[in-house]
C-alpha cells in the first residue's frame, strides 16, 4: 500500500490524467469494436440465411423448369391427339342423333373431353414464358367480357355478379393475359360459392398501379391454402390441376407487379392483382 501511495505520488498529474483519457479511449474502442463485432455477426448470419433462401429458390425455380419442359411436350401430344378424336365425335352425333340414349352417353364422353381440354390448356399456359405485349384498353369491357363468358354458370349458381370499376377506367397491360388471370380467379370463386353468393370485382389506382380485386362470399381459404395458394399444382379441389392461380402468380409477375391473397373480414376470399403502370397510363387510369 505505501509502495502504491509513492508511485501516485511519483506520477505527475497531468501524466495520470492523460494515462486515464488513454484507458478510457481505449476502453470506448473496445465496447464500440465489441458491438461492431456483434453487428457483422448478425449480418453474416442474416446473409447466409438469405443465400439459403435462394439457393433453395434457385432449386425449386430449375425444378419447375424441368417440369414446365416436360409438361409442354405432353400438352402439346395430347392436344394433338384430342383434334382428330373431336372430330370423330362430331361424325358420331350425326350419326346416332335419332338415338336419346346413345347422345346422352356421348354428352358424357365430351364432357370428360371438355375437362381434359382445359386441363391442357392450362398446363400450356403455365409453361409458356412469353413477354407481355402491352396495350392500352378498357378495363371495364374486359371484365364483362369474362362474366358474359360465365353467364350460364353464374345463373346456374345463383351467383350474382358486383363490379366496381369506372366507366372510363383504363389499364396498360397484355389484354389476352390478364383476361385469363382475371378469368381464373372467378372460376375459383365460382367453385367455391356451389350454393349461390356474390362476386364482386373492384378496381382502385394507387401510387403502385391498378389494383384488381376479386372476391367471393364463399368459406374462404385455411391457412395453408392461404400460404400454398400460389404454388404449381397444390389445389384443395377433388378436381383441378392446381395450376390456375400458379397461371394468375405467373402472368401477374411477368408484368412486374404482384397478387396476394387473404380472408375477406366478412367472410369469403379475397384476390388482388397489382398491376404497375406507366405515369401516362397512371393519368389514363385515373
Amino acid at each position: 500500500m505505501a509502495e502504491t501511495h509513492l508511485l501516485a505520488q511519483a506520477v505527475p498529474l497531468d501524466a495520470r490524467a492523460d494515462l486515464e483519457t488513454v484507458l478510457a479511449a481505449w476502453h470506448t474502442a473496445t465496447v464500440q469494436l465489441e458491438h461492431t463485432h456483434e453487428a457483422l455477426r448478425e449480418e453474416v448470419r442474416r446473409l447466409t440465411d438469405e443465400l439459403e433462401a435462394k439457393n433453395r429458390e434457385l432449386a425449386r425455380e430449375n425444378r419447375l423448369a424441368d417440369l414446365g419442359r416436360m409438361a409442354s411436350h405432353v400438352a402439346h401430344e395430347v392436344r394433338n391427339n384430342l383434334v382428330p378424336v373431336t372430330l370423330y365425335m362430331s361424325l358420331l352425333r350425326r350419326r346416332i342423333s335419332d338415338d336419346p340414349g346413345s347422345l346422352d352417353v356421348l354428352d358424357k364422353v365430351e364432357a370428360g373431353f371438355t375437362a381434359m381440354d382445359s386441363t391442357v390448356h392450362d398446363l400450356l399456359h403455365f409453361t409458356s414464358d412469353r413477354d407481355p405485349r402491352l396495350q392500352t384498353f378498357s378495363l371495364g369491357k374486359l371484365i364483362e367480357d369474362n362474366l358474359d363468358s360465365l353467364a350460364p354458370q353464374l345463373a346456374a349458381q345463383s351467383i350474382r355478379a358486383v363490379v366496381d370499376v369506372p366507366e372510363r377506367q383504363t389499364i396498360q397491360a397484355d389484354r389476352d393475359m390478364l383476361r385469363r388471370a382475371l378469368l381464373n380467379l372467378m372460376l375459383n370463386a365460382l367453385d367455391a360459392m356451389p350454393d349461390g353468393g356474390t362476386i364482386t370485382v373492384t378496381s382502385t389506382v394507387t401510387g403502385r398501379g391498378v389494383e384488381l380485386e376479386v372476391a367471393d362470399t364463399g368459406p374462404g381459404l385455411s391457412d395453408e391454402a392461404r400460404q400454398r395458394a400460389f404454388e404449381p399444382f397444390f389445389t384443395t379441389k377433388c378436381r383441378g390441376t392446381g395450376l390456375g392461380l400458379a397461371i394468375v402468380y405467373r402472368i401477374v409477375e411477368a408484368h412486374g407487379g404482384c397478387v396476394t391473397a387473404m380472408n375477406c373480414p366478412e367472410g369469403g376470399a379475397a384476390f388482388t392483382l397489382c398491376i404497375p403502370q406507366s405515369p401516362h397510363a397512371m393519368e389514363a387510369a385515373a
